[in-house]
């Protein structure tokens, strides 16, 4: 085996007797796609975004409006702007995420109001929720952590009984379902990231779902520099810009990428479900190791994007991992860690007490079943 690094940069090179934490998932019409775009007139937003947007809503949306986009940050950005975001308003976040998830609303000049997780799922814990709204709070946003859906009815009925926005960060969640219906389907807003190692990838890339029609045309406008895009192509001058736009534009290059993976998306799915399901047999009922958002409920189906475990014997566990090639890591953080939020100022005893505890253990469609069995054997040897 390659020598390795310090376990202090936890970080394998490429090698395949290594378990590495996330790889891309290329799909096998990947070439074919973008091949056919290099050859064509379009490899900027063209008519590979339109048919990508289209797939993604009758997959996943229940034919819902929506716009691609170039990041899940853009994607947020724009979600907050039609939900009428603006400077001084709060929006309730979840504590433990990743920071695009929140860095937008300070793009505006709003405020992110945390809320504790969930100690069983590491999503929002929604009990937190109701003692955290204020006159100036203007909406919710959730993430389902991992890929497991948080609890939407009970934050669908705080929302109405408050009227408030949800805007849901599904970066996680491709092809969750809640009750039976797609995540992407319910709520308000929902972001979905195709970000290099995400179920679908674009390189780079997200997409909004916006329940309501009527703000499709302007979340258009705001993707392009607040430009009437269909407009300008026409030749006139009726196009004045009125409202502040941003370059948020997906290009068909990365479209075409994410048509391939869209074509073979259940597939893919499958399999992630499959290593998920297995490593949860194999840590069943380990000492000192608690699964994290299991797929255990009846009312929500997981993605099966990351599986996180929690134990006192962290440290231990992923120090073993690395020194027999294995990848792992914490991959979020608290976001109160972070200065740009304020710092700590506030006690959140389900995050403190998980803090130093959870661990991400590697899942990715490269992966076997037999370093699965290799990554569960690690762990259990530790923590017995």
């Amino acid at each position: 085996m390659t020598q390795l690094a310090s376990f202090e940069t936890p970080i394998l090179p490429e090698g395949k007797d290594f378990i590495h934490l996330f790889r891309p998932h290329i799909p096998a019409g990947a070439l074919q796609h973008i091949g056919s775009v290099l050859q064509s007139r379009w490899i900027g937003q063209g008519p590979m975004v339109e048919k990508f947007e289209r797939m993604i809503s009758e997959q996943f949306c229940q034919n819902l409006s929506g716009v691609a986009v170039g990041s899940g940050t853009d994607a947020l950005h724009l979600a907050y702007l039609l939900a009428g975001v603006e400077e001084g308003d709060e929006v309730i976040v979840p504590l433990f995420t990743c920071t695009a998830t929140s860095i937008p609303l300070l793009y505006i000049g709003a405020k992110p109001i945390f809320v504790d997780i969930d100690h069983e799922t590491l999503n929002i814990d929604s009990s937190r929720i109701e003692e955290r709204i204020t006159s100036k709070t203007k909406a919710i946003a959730v993430v389902h952590y991992g890929g497991l859906p948080c609890d939407m009815n009970v934050i669908h009925d705080i929302a109405t009984r408050h009227g408030l926005a949800v805007i849901e960060d599904a970066a996680h969640a491709l092809g969750a379902t809640f009750e039976e219906k797609p995540i992407g389907s319910l709520s308000d807003f929902t972001m979905f990231s195709f970000q290099a190692i995400k179920h679908v990838t674009t390189g780079d890339g997200g997409y909004l779902s916006i329940k309501n029609p009527d703000l499709l045309e302007k979340a258009k406008r705001l993707r392009w520099f607040g430009i009437d895009r269909s407009a300008k192509q026409r030749g006139i001058w009726e196009n004045d810009i009125s409202e502040i736009g941003y370059k948020y534009q997906m290009t068909d290059l990365s479209a075409a990428l994410g048509i391939a993976s869209l074509e073979e998306f259940q597939s893919t799915l499958s399999r992630r479900r499959t290593l998920f399901d297995l490593y949860c047999q194999l840590l069943e009922d380990t000492p000192n190791v608690r699964i994290l958002g299991t797929d255990s409920f009846s009312d929500r189906k997981h993605a099966a994007w990351m599986f996180t475990i929690a134990s006192p014997l962290r440290r231990e566990i992923q120090k073993a991992l690395f020194e027999n090639g294995i990848e792992s890591s914490q991959v979020h953080f608290r976001n109160d860690r972070y200065s740009i939020f304020g710092g700590r100022t506030e006690s959140f005893p389900n995050m403190d007490a998980l803090e130093e505890q959870y661990l991400v253990l590697p899942l990715h469609t490269e992966l076997s079943t037999d370093q699965v069995e290799r990554v569960a054997n690690v762990v259990k040897l530790i923590a017995r």
